[in-house]
């Protein structure tokens, strides 16, 4: 019989084979396959076996996964995202070489997979929590502004905020790290002193006494700073997540229990293991030193994974803790958290903007380059949105607070950008494969480094085999390979934020470097996106131009389109009185209809005209095709059956859309706009800005069809748009770009958000992804050529041609530096100019 079950909890490959082996191992179990897309086991069983046994099974493997009967998941899944994680800031913690693809843990700890410290996500509730005052002498007593203490008097002080568990670990390690020292650097100093001539260290006493002294001194090494390898390499074993301290806790281990061994029963060993004075020869340096190498390498990877978001950090820095409220007309400085919706704020110069809002009084510059990457201040006045962490100018505002908290842009954009940094890139499947087998290569390789030596070797030869082995477990380093991809995505994403770059996932980082064709709309993509009218015009058949502008603003008044809220704003400027409109209804690509003072009213492009059986004649299209040749937009108006009039509307191009069009079309992107524009208006900005192709007329549906015909093709499309109209070309596309300054569905349908919503930022986009992925390719070349060096060396075949061979501890030295050297080359894309 068989029996399909819902598995909640895997995130990768490795999730699933691990499932599957588990299930496999139940008692009864004839069969069991694991799909991870569908998140489903199908289990064959001789006999029926009950849930809760396979429940059972999961839970004593470790309890990450769990097994359900099918529709029972939903509110699994649900209760289990509704959890707040503890601790500080978000309390969400992520493995740095994304074992388990984005999943995070509540608290610190290991990965359960690959051993590393989990790293903490960095997020606004933490960089915003500060701005509060404690008591010296009571530190419960905590106020959000300055005063005195209500128990004892004394004047509070600002609050210092708690270290984040990122630099609690760092400063945990380091503090193991000396006290490895300490007692290694005697016990490596009693071991060389082998090797001078009349040692002076032997008329302190004998040698075998000097062995005792370095194992006393071992056991600090050994069993505190460094015994989490140790944990770490069983955790490895017991689970079979093979990785590097299953390498280390071996190799290290192997060389110091041998050397208990030794002093204990010395009589064991034959000969050649033993010194001239009968003792054997013991490894407490190469044990202890090597596992102090260790620790220095996971101190390094410590500091150097706080640069990797050093990105989010700065944009958390942007967020202000206080800000000015105005409370009947006096000034009061609140906390960032105590600000609502609707409150009106003064902001004065130099300040950073707290929250997203709009200006109700006032006008000044604003400095945003810190979300948009752009150095030149930008004007606002009065109706004119503003953003948090944004810093004022040189003149005082009031502004009424729209989005707070985690609704403002600097949250998303951080929120955004922690997501990406734990996405994995299709690239590091080629990591993964390589490292299922890693570890079990190597350890076969070790043991037959063992062998080899001890039948080949120069005499002692089991002393040669015991350390050439001992090197080929320490110098393999898995975790240089499974580092390369995330470090040069965490710190590429973070990147492109700082630019005004938002990356939702690597997939779209990576796939961006392979674009061949870019799509884009013409309404505020090419241009600004901001129409003015240029012109009102009415044919001959008994309606003036004052009449036919008095239907359209009464017509578009319902609107929320940009055309339709430029003739409003026409409209206003001219006093028009706008009529009440009945049944309004918005055709998608074709324009809007609805009854006015009895009358039929349809406005919008020849489609709409067609839509509503209204024909446009040969007259009236040569009069407008002037201006349509001009790259002008022109709309219809028809009453009752009978078209009346139209309307001019310019939107100027972009001044950074030539530059940014030839320059991608210079890197061999094709740049082909389609519009549901007219063919005139369409080919006049085609023509102005040499573009690849164009098309004219098209609606959503056509532009969708046109991206499936592309990719049919074999091309890898971008897609960029910023209106509902785009969204479902968006989504299809192999990249959807979205203008930041469009609307929410355009931004929710993309993978690439650009906050400035220009041309030049795909450019930005296009430049990153060829950065990041030239680092990634390093990063594995540096991993592997490494790995394919560092063990053969280890395992001593240059012995025989130049008499090489490889110390344990300079191998321990070369394995700790191989983590820290990938992250450090990751770290140059901060650098790197897009």
């Amino acid at each position: 019989m068989k029996h399909t079950y819902h598995i909640h909890g895997m995130t990768c490959n490795g999730c699933r084979s691990h499932v599957e082996k588990t299930l496999n191992g139940v008692e009864g179990v004839v069969k069991a396959e694991v799909n991870q897309e569908k998140a489903e086991a199908t289990i064959e069983m001789a006999s029926h076996i009950p849930i809760e046994t396979f429940q059972e099974a999961l839970k004593n493997d470790g309890g990450r996964y769990s097994i359900h009967k099918m529709g029972e998941h939903r509110h699994h899944h649900s209760a289990k995202k509704e959890e707040k994680p503890k601790g500080r800031g978000t309390g969400t913690f992520y493995c740095p070489m994304h074992c388990e693809g984005d999943k995070t843990y509540d608290k610190p700890g290991d990965c359960p997979v690959c051993g590393m410290d989990l790293v903490e996500e960095q997020n606004l509730a933490s960089s915003t929590s500060s701005g509060q005052w404690t008591c010296p002498m009571h530190p419960e007593v905590v106020k959000d502004k300055p005063g005195s203490c209500p128990k004892c008097g004394m004047d509070l002080v600002p609050k210092e905020p708690d270290l984040s568990a990122e630099e609690k670990n760092y400063k945990k390690l380091l503090r193991k790290l000396w006290l490895a020292v300490a007692f290694t650097l005697p016990i490596f100093l009693i071991a060389m002193s082998e090797m001078l001539h009349n040692n002076p260290l032997y008329k302190v006493m004998e040698q075998k006494h000097w062995n005792w002294v370095q194992l006393a001194l071992s056991i600090p090494v050994v069993f505190y700073a460094t015994w989490m390898f140790f944990e770490r390499a069983y955790k490895s074993i017991k689970t079979w997540n093979l990785n590097m301290f299953t390498l280390i806790g071996i190799g290290s281990g192997v060389a110091w229990v041998f050397s208990i061994f030794a002093l204990f029963f010395p009589d064991f060993f034959p000969e050649q293991f033993k010194t001239e004075a009968g003792n054997v020869h013991v490894y407490f340096e190469a044990a202890t030193v090597i596992l102090t190498l260790v620790l220095l390498g996971q101190v390094l990877e410590a500091r150097a994974h706080s640069k990797t978001n050093s990105a989010v950090k700065e944009l958390l820095k942007l967020a202000p803790n206080k800000a000015l409220k105005v409370v009947d007309g006096k000034d009061v400085e609140v906390s960032i958290d105590k600000i609502e919706r609707h409150d009106i704020l003064k902001v004065k110069p130099g300040d950073k903007i707290p929250v997203d809002g709009v200006i109700t009084e006032g006008n000044t510059n604003i400095d945003e380059s810190m979300i948009t990457g752009e150095p030149v201040p930008v004007d606002k006045g009065e109706g004119d949105q503003v953003s948090s962490g944004t810093i004022n100018g040189n003149k005082t505002f009031l502004m009424k607070a729209e989005k707070i908290g985690s609704e403002t842009l600097l949250s998303q954009i951080i929120h955004m950008v922690n997501d990406a940094s734990r996405s994995r890139a299709p690239i590091q499947n080629l990591a993964d494969k390589i490292s299922a087998y890693f570890v079990p290569v190597v350890v076969v390789i070790s043991v037959i480094t063992y062998i080899v030596w001890a039948f080949f070797g120069p005499e002692p030869a089991y002393v040669y085999a015991l350390v050439n082995a001992i090197a080929v477990l320490i110098i393999a380093c898995p975790c240089a390979l499974g580092l390369a991809t995330p470090m040069s995505v965490m710190v590429g994403v973070g990147k492109g934020a700082q630019n005004g770059v938002l990356i939702k996932n690597a997939e779209a980082l990576e796939t961006m470097h392979k674009v061949d064709i870019l799509i884009v709309d013409k309404t505020g993509t090419i241009t600004e996106g901001k129409p003015t009218v240029e012109k009102i015009g009415a044919f001959s058949n008994g309606f003036s131009e004052s009449e036919v502008l008095q239907y359209m603003v009464s017509l578009n008044n319902s609107s929320e389109h940009p055309l339709a809220e430029a003739t409003v704003a026409y409209g206003k400027e001219n006093d028009v009185e706008i009529l009440k409109s009945e049944g309004f209804n918005a055709v998608t690509g074709k324009g809007v209809e609805a009854t006015i003072k009895g009358k039929k009213v349809a406005l919008g492009n020849p489609k709409m005209m067609a839509y509503v059986n209204v024909e446009i004649t040969s007259k009236m299209e040569a009069e407008v095709k002037e201006y349509q040749q001009q790259g002008k937009t022109v709309s219809y108006l028809a009453i009752d059956g009978n078209v009346c009039g139209y309307v001019v509307i310019a939107d100027k191009i972009k001044e950074s859309s030539a530059k940014a069009i030839k320059e991608l079309q210079n890197k061999g992107v094709a740049v082909v706009m389609l519009t549901g524009d007219n063919q005139e208006t369409a080919k006049a900005v085609s023509d102005a800005l040499n573009l690849d192709d164009f098309k004219a007329s098209m609606l959503p549906e056509d532009k969708l069809k046109e991206v499936e015909k592309f990719q049919k093709e074999g091309k890898i499309v971008a897609m960029a748009g910023d209106g509902i109209n785009d969204a479902p070309a968006l989504a299809k596309s192999d990249v959807g770009i979205a203008m930041g300054t469009g609307t929410d569905v355009a931004i929710e349908s993309a993978a690439i958000t650009l906050v400035k919503g220009d041309l030049q930022g795909i450019v930005k986009a296009r430049n990153l992804s060829d950065a990041v992925m030239k680092n990634i390719r390093q990063n594995l070349f540096f991993a592997l050529i490494y790995n394919t060096i560092g063990v053969p060396v280890a395992a001593g075949v240059l012995y025989p041609f130049f008499g090489i061979l490889l110390s344990p501890m300079i191998a321990a030295l070369a394995m700790s530096f191989s983590s820290v050297s990938v992250i450090a080359n990751a770290l140059r894309l901060r650098k790197s100019n897009i």
